[in-house]
Formats: structure tokens, sequence, C-alpha cells
């Protein structure tokens, strides 16, 4: 008796095959985009469009910035655009170099764009403070103490508390995010405790105007900035190759987080290290932001 051969029809292999695909495929979480987690998948519609408005000094400006444009302001703008899918960011930047808390106030205050622009945004940053700290080291350049700084501190206080009230009175629901200020000094002179303790102090005191208000947002780049770009690599030691002049040798410590011209504002990597921190904040309160029924 011959033994007797089954074989199965190559188009039922071919059905049990994709019956097995298809099961995974509903089986298996889908990736959901950054602008629709878990946690507002089901509300409200998120928005397509954001209007950003950043104010401010040369930060805002983005003096230093090698690429000539905007600095941070418009890395913010480009990163909101890819994480968040959007399909277009207005950006409109009002920073100035040279000013003060009392000028940035006076400029909120009198200018009709200004106005309006801050009206119809969704997202507002502010960069304030340096300008009021350099006044102070120009005035006191050969007798300056921390507690040269605790008089210009209150008042710039009293000007930031009302820069975020005329804010607020013109966008009652834009995310706000004031950036703190920095030590450029740090990396070259560690051994002047005073200058970081001055910085520190101000931060402290921005933040405590800052979160008096329950959507505005304290953003800190003092560490990332005053220390470099946190590797050993950002650290270049030049010394003169004549072993004749080796008494002579100098170890030039250099931030490369620093414009090279003035040793002072952030250079192109330095504003991607604040961007990588204003992003931080954006994205931990983009409810604030990127919901449909918080537009402006």
């Amino acid at each position: 008796m011959k033994n007797k051969k089954f074989f199965i029809p190559i188009f039922s292999v071919a059905a049990i095959a994709l019956i097995i695909f298809l099961v995974l495929q509903l089986s298996l979480p889908k990736a959901q985009p950054k602008l629709v987690d878990s946690a507002n998948a089901n509300d409200s519609k998120v928005k397509d469009h954001i209007h950003y408005t950043a104010v401010g000094d040369s930060l805002t400006e983005g003096v230093g910035d090698a690429t000539q444009n905007g600095g941070f302001v418009s890395l913010v703008a480009d990163d909101l655009q890819d994480d968040y899918a959007l399909s277009s960011v207005e950006v409109d930047n009002y920073g100035v170099a040279g000013e003060r808390s009392d000028q940035i106030l006076e400029r909120i205050k009198e200018d009709d764009k200004t106005q309006n622009d801050i009206a119809s945004s969704d997202l507002i940053t502010v960069t304030v403070g340096g300008n009021d700290i350099m006044k102070v080291i120009k005035k006191n350049i050969f007798g300056l103490s921390v507690d040269s700084f605790e008089g210009p501190l209150e008042k710039y206080q009293d000007n930031l508390s009302k820069i975020l009230e005329e804010t607020r009175s013109l966008n009652a629901d834009a995310g706000i995010y004031v950036l703190g200020v920095y030590n450029p000094f740090y990396i070259n002179f560690p051994e002047i405790e005073d200058m970081q303790t001055i910085i520190q102090n101000w931060d402290e005191g921005t933040k405590e105007i800052v979160e008096k208000d329950e959507n505005a947002y304290f953003v800190p780049i003092n560490e990332v900035i005053s220390q470099g770009t946190g590797d050993e690599a950002a650290l270049n030691t030049n010394k003169k190759s004549s072993s004749s002049e080796e008494d002579d040798d100098l170890n030039t410590v250099k931030n490369k987080a620093l414009y090279e011209e003035d040793n002072f504002h952030p250079n192109t990597t330095g504003y991607q290290l604040i961007t990588r921190e204003v992003m931080k904040n954006i994205d931990t309160t983009k409810d604030i932001w990127l919901k449909e029924e918080n537009a402006s």
C-alpha cells in the first residue's frame, strides 16, 4: 500500500500568513506623534499653527550667532515645527541689544506692533536682566560686592513684575518663558565667587517674580552657558610650542559656548544649549499653548 502524501494548497498558506500579520498589526501599540500623547490624546484638538513672540535684549536679538538667523529664537521655532508636526510657526522677534528691564517694559507699554503680536501669541519668551547687571558692574567697577546688587535687584524685580503684568493684560493664556542670566566670567575666573553668587541671587529674584504667574516659567541658563559645553573638548589649552619659552606658557581656557569676538554673548553652540533648556520647559507645558481651546 502506497503512502499517501498530504499537501496544503499554496493559497491556504498565504491566507494563514496574512491573518497572522493582521492580528499582529492590530495587537501591537502604535507610535504616536509627540503632540498627541497618552495625556492629551482624547482632549480637545491641538493647533496646527503657532504664533511665537520673543521680547528682550541681545539674547533675543541673537548677538553672537554666526548663522545670523536670530539665535535661540529661530532654533526654538524650528524645533516647535519639527517636534509637533506644525504646518507653520509665525515668529516675531523684538530683541534689542543693550536694553535693560525698564527699556523693555517701555517698549511693551508703548509699541503698538509689539502689543498686537503679544496679544495674538501662543508662546512668548523674554530675556531680561543682563544689562541691568552690567549697569551695576560699570557703576561699581572698583568696589563691586554682592551688596552692590541688592537695591538694583529690587528695582529690576519691580520692572519684571510690570513686564509680566503688561504682557498678561494683552494675552491671558499664552505660556510665558522668562530666561535667567548667566556668568560669562566663570570659566576664566572661577575664583571670583562673588560674581557667581550675584548671578545666582539675580536668578532667584527672577524666579520669585515669574512664579507668581501660573502660566509663566523660569528657564535657568547659567549652568549650561557659564561652564561651557560640559565636555573635555570645550576646554582648549593653548601653549607656546617653543621649548625656550617654556616659562611663558599660557594656559588659556576657552568657553566654547561663548562668542569669540566678545567672550560674553553666546555663540551658535551657546544658543543651541539655550534652545535645549527653553524646549524642556515648552515641552512639559504643551497643554498651555498647544490645545486649540487655548488659542489666543
